[in-house]
Parts: structure tokens; sequence; C-alpha cells
């Protein structure tokens, strides 16, 4: 079942808490994005709510007004340990921007909240749970490690919500879910938020939401409409030299470049930033703090292009990217949405461009069937190669077939380190 609005209300419209609305007119929020009009009623209501979404269209906000509105109206203290809220995310950049949001949006509602994932200390999160907070956000290995130790306590949470659950799955954390799910009371209002809709996540919703509301804003498998796509055949050795060239251009403010490897994202960004054109890398082998660093740099303006692999940049949340660059084309058509899905965000334009080598023209067209269209293709350039416009050579095999950039990691793995 379907909750549709044909007529966009104002958050004031919504009924929201008073002080949630003083929090989104500060941040010069008036009107609720289609997921978030459509979902917040339902989630006030009570609701289970299955949520599918592409990232960039408000999805966080759509479930944590609702949320914190409902704590504000029935406020019960958790107790130590436990947490009235879990939202699970598949890495720990997400996290972070989730708990940043809770903090932006929850400043005048004195909400306790606490953001758990690997690759630091446990220490302070340990701590911050002994209390007993409103909001957990959390990865699932992390979470895992905890609730084992004995730190964290999941029976008195009564809201979960599951964000980028296809994400999570192609990281292998559907058991550590299950086995959360599983220390949780039955009556729990249940959230599960989804960019695409694979067989193995509509199996899960099935077992894990109540009678939901399901709410769907854009195709999984489109790509956003205001985002311009090309595509630029080239040979392998020379794809560096031509990102560089197009990076130079004035017209690029602000860029994501994507790779398929972490080793690759350091090279691009050293190649980069030695050109002339400051760049950081940002990939599962980088410290958390590395990564905080260069996504600071990155939000600041001081650093002018981000190179992520497709897990590192979940969560990455700047509304001003003004281009998005495939160094590789990726091996799963999905995470093309995805990667494109980085720019053109807040109403904004934006660009994306494919670099292609011969052994990759497969997966732009498994790309160019998902996504239902042609992406244009660009061959005014001095390293168009049209051997690779013309091929039919199948791509290699990636590790796994589900590998998202060298990243992939069970349960065991993912628990140290998302």
């Amino acid at each position: 079942m379907s909750h549709i609005s044909t007529v966009t209300p104002t958050f004031a419209e919504l009924a929201l808490n008073p002080k949630l609305l003083e929090a989104l007119a500060q941040q010069g929020y008036t009107t609720p994005t289609p997921i978030q009009a459509q979902a917040i009623p339902v989630l006030l209501g009570g609701r289970d709510l299955l949520g599918l979404a592409q990232t960039g269209t408000g999805k966080t906000a759509a479930f944590l007004l609702p949320i914190l509105h409902r704590l504000a109206a029935n406020p019960r203290p958790a107790p130590p340990r436990c947490a009235n809220v879990l939202i699970l995310a598949p890495t720990r950049e997400l996290a972070s921007q989730i708990d940043q949001s809770i903090a932006a949006y929850g400043q005048n509602l004195g909400m306790s909240h606490t953001v758990v994932f690997g690759g630091v200390s446990q220490f302070h999160q340990v701590r911050a749970m002994s209390r007993g907070v409103d909001f957990l956000v959390a990865t699932p290995g992390r979470l895992l490690d905890l609730t084992g130790q004995g730190h964290i306590d999941l029976g008195a949470t009564h809201i979960l919500v599951l964000d980028e659950a296809d994400q999570m799955l192609d990281m292998g954390f559907v058991k550590p879910i299950r086995q959360a799910v599983a220390m949780m009371p039955t009556d729990r209002q249940t959230l599960l938020f989804s960019a695409t809709m694979p067989p193995a996540i509509a199996t899960l919703a099935a077992s894990l939401l109540r009678n939901p509301e399901r709410v769907e804003i854009t195709p999984p498998a489109t790509t956003v409409a205001r985002i311009g796509q090309s595509v630029m055949f080239t040979d392998a050795q020379n794809k560096l030299t031509l990102l560089q060239m197009l990076v130079k251009s004035k017209d690029v403010t602000r860029a994501m470049v994507f790779t398929l490897t972490k080793s690759t994202a350091n090279k691009v960004a050293d190649a980069l930033t030695a050109a002339g054109q400051p760049a950081e890398a940002i990939h599962g082998n980088k410290s958390q703090g590395q990564r905080e660093r260069a996504l600071a740099g990155f939000k600041s303006g001081a650093v002018r292009v981000l190179v992520a692999t497709d897990l590192a940049s979940r969560g990455i949340d700047v509304d001003d990217v003004s281009h998005v660059f495939n160094f590789d084309m990726p091996n799963i058509a999905e995470s093309y949405v995805h990667r494109i899905g980085r720019t053109a965000r807040a109403g904004r334009d934006g660009l994306a461009v494919s670099l292609c080598e011969p052994e990759h023209r497969a997966w732009l067209a498994a790309i160019e069937r998902t996504i239902g269209q042609k992406v244009p293709v660009m061959m005014d350039h001095p390293y168009h190669s049209e051997a690779a416009r013309l091929s039919t050579m199948k791509p290699p095999v990636m590790g796994g077939g589900g590998n998202r950039g060298g990243n992939r990691g069970g349960p065991s793995q993912g628990r140290g380190r998302r």
C-alpha cells in the first residue's frame, strides 16, 4: 500500500512539534521533499514503513523528524546501556551523518544520542551507552561487538531504522542485522529504507515489517533528472591524463571521482594533487581521523576533489558537488545511480562523466539497461578510443560478484572496520 499525497504541505501543516519547526526554519527548510511529505504522516501514526528512495531525496529527515516528534510527545528515559531508537547504517560516514542530523533537528528537544562504529576506540562509545540514550546510530559490526560484551542492551528499543538496506546486504550484514533484531522487542516500530529492491531486500522487509506502508520516490533504477550524463571512451593508459584535463576546467567547482579499488583511489588523488588540483582519497583503509579530515576539507573547499570507492562514499552529503567523474566504470549497475546522485542535490544541476575503457564496455551496457537510456557519448576530446567505443570485450570478473571497490567484507571483517 502506498501513501500518496497530491498536494505538498509545509512542515508546519504536518503538525510537527514547534521546537522541530524552529530548528528547520533555522536551517532554511520550510517545504518537505516528496518522501518527507509522504513518510512523515505515516510515521507519526506509528506505522511500519518501507521506503524506496535514492540518496539525496531527504530520507534522513523523513524518518528523524517524526521519531523526534514522537519521543518528545512521550518521553521515556532509556535505561542504562539501552536506546529507545536504533538506527543501523552500513558505513561510518553515513552513521556520523545521521548522528549530526539528529543533533541539528533535535537541537531544541534535549534528546540524547550517540554513534557507534568500528575503526576507533570503543571507550567513549561504551561510556555514552552506560547512561542510556534516546538515539543510537550504529554500524552492524561494532553494534554486535558491544552487545556481545554486555555494553549495549537492545531489550528496550522500540523503534528500529534500517538505512541503505541494500548496501548493508551487499556488505554481508544480513546475519548481524537479524542477530540484532532478535534482541529487540517484537512490538517495535520498524522502518526500512533502500535505494533498490532486489529479492533479498523484499525477503528481509517481509520478515521484519508488520503491515508496512510503502513509500516509493523515483523508481530505484532511474537517475536524477537534473544530472547531465556523458561517457568518454578512452584507453586505460590515457584515463588519468584525461581526468586531469577534465578536472582543470573552471566549471568544476567541487568534484567527486569514483574508482573501483582503494589503491587506484590513492593513485588518482596523488596524481591530481601533484598536477595542482588538491585532492584527497577516502576508502576503507584510511583511519577514521583521515576520513573525517578529508571530508571536512572537501566540505570547506580546501580540497577540490574527493576520490572515493563506492562503500566509502556512503554518507557523504555535500550539496554543491558540481561534477561526478567515474574514473572506473562501476561493475554493479545500481552503483552508477548512487555515484552520480552525489551531484545535482538540493535542486542544483550537476554533471556526471564516465571514462570507459575497452574491457569495461559491457558494464556500460548493463548500466544503460538498468537506467533505461543510453548515456550520451562525447568523442570531441584528444584521448578518444574508437576501439573502446566498439569493444565487445567482457569485463574481468570481480571477486565475489558483488565487490564494490575492493572493499567487500563479510560480517566478521566488517565488525572492526565499518
